[in-house]
């Protein structure tokens, strides 16, 4: 028995540590799966305040789905058809003005002096020569085969990301459909003495979860609608294009609006493209925008949502984003407020009783 123990437990511990390497490789397999479906998940609880609004309606939750996924689907495809042709036609103007810019062969000395004059303080008669002995050292012939290359692993990725959006739209009208029966199924998972307070528990974090989705869709949308109509009043280039990067940079929670902004900012100074009247105007504008949407229209839209500190938002989006990009970013904050509801209503009343 004494040389049978040792042998044993080691058998044991070498089979637990074979069976979580053999879990962790199942989890990297099927990652790109999994985020598929915590996407799906996740959009399907942003549409379901909408869903219950019609149920309240007296609408069966069958057609209550429908009619959400309809409209959701129309103003999407409502939305592309009408800004596309326009961002089709600008980024055209772009890459004409762009050429057109390079064309000239005077331009490397325009662009110096643009650069000298905006920022005086830099030696950039060093860093030209310094790009200029760089780009003489290139091989050209290998970054032509190289660039063959990415444009059909760009191709690839492309196709890959329409797939994907497709399973995501499949699973999310699917999940938009069961959420009851699937929030059912894991309810029962509890025991009946503890259902009531976990069910309360999880409503509350499902209901934060998509008045936080809604929340800043609306937000990015009321940052696109009013960009695009500020940027052609004051004559801003491609006023269509900077409206969709402020819509879509505005989806990403803190730091969204500020970096479009940033970016519209930018693109206003590009000699050739805007002027530095237009690009100070656009500073103010946004500059002021963000004051509102911080103090004015983000409380009021966010306010059925779980109120998160703002360096609780810094961490979880920096913690999201490096997990999962971009998607783990905006996932993060409403996890961050289903931890804070657990923090506040179980861990601390449990301390307190102590």
């Amino acid at each position: 028995m004494k040389l049978q123990n040792p042998f044993r437990v080691a058998f044991v511990a070498t089979l637990g540590v074979g069976l979580g390497l053999l879990l962790i490789a199942s989890v990297q397999t099927l990652s790109t799966i999994l985020l598929y479906v915590g996407t799906a998940l996740f959009l399907a609880l942003g549409l379901e305040p909408m869903v219950s609004w019609l149920i309240r309606r007296r609408v069966p939750r069958w057609a209550a789905v429908l009619v959400t996924i309809v409209v959701v689907l129309g103003v999407f495809a409502g939305v592309i058809l009408m800004v596309l042709p326009i961002i089709v036609e600008q980024i055209t103007q772009l890459v004409v003005e762009v050429t057109r810019i390079l064309q000239n062969p005077s331009w490397p000395d325009e662009l110096q002096t643009w650069l000298e004059t905006v920022f005086p303080m830099l030696r950039w008669d060093d860093i030209f020569a310094y790009i200029l002995q760089w780009l003489q050292g290139l091989d050209f012939a290998s970054i032509g085969g190289s660039i063959g290359g990415n444009i059909l692993a760009i191709g690839a990725t492309i196709a890959s990301g329409l797939f994907g959006a497709f399973i995501v739209l499949i699973l999310t009208i699917y999940f938009t459909a069961s959420i009851p029966s699937l929030k059912k199924a894991v309810y029962q998972l509890v025991a009946a003495s503890k259902r009531q307070r976990f069910v309360d528990l999880a409503e509350q974090i499902t209901n934060s979860v998509g008045y936080y989705v809604i929340g800043q869709v609306s937000l990015g949308v009321i940052n696109g609608i009013l960009s695009s109509i500020f940027l052609s009043i004051i004559d801003a280039p491609f006023p269509a294009v900077l409206a969709v990067v402020a819509l879509l940079f505005s989806l990403i929670p803190l730091v969204g609006t500020l970096t479009g902004s940033t970016i519209i900012v930018l693109t206003c100074l590009i000699p050739g493209l805007g002027s530095p009247t237009i690009a100070l105007i656009a500073a103010i504008y946004y500059l002021i925008y963000m004051q509102l949407e911080a103090y004015v229209i983000s409380p009021r839209i966010m306010s059925r949502a779980v109120a998160i500190p703002g360096a609780v938002v810094v961490v979880a989006a920096l913690a999201g984003g490096s997990l999962l990009g971009l998607l783990g970013a905006l996932i993060a904050i409403p996890a961050a407020a289903s931890v804070l509801i657990i923090y506040r209503q179980v861990v601390i009343p449990r301390q307190n009783e102590r």
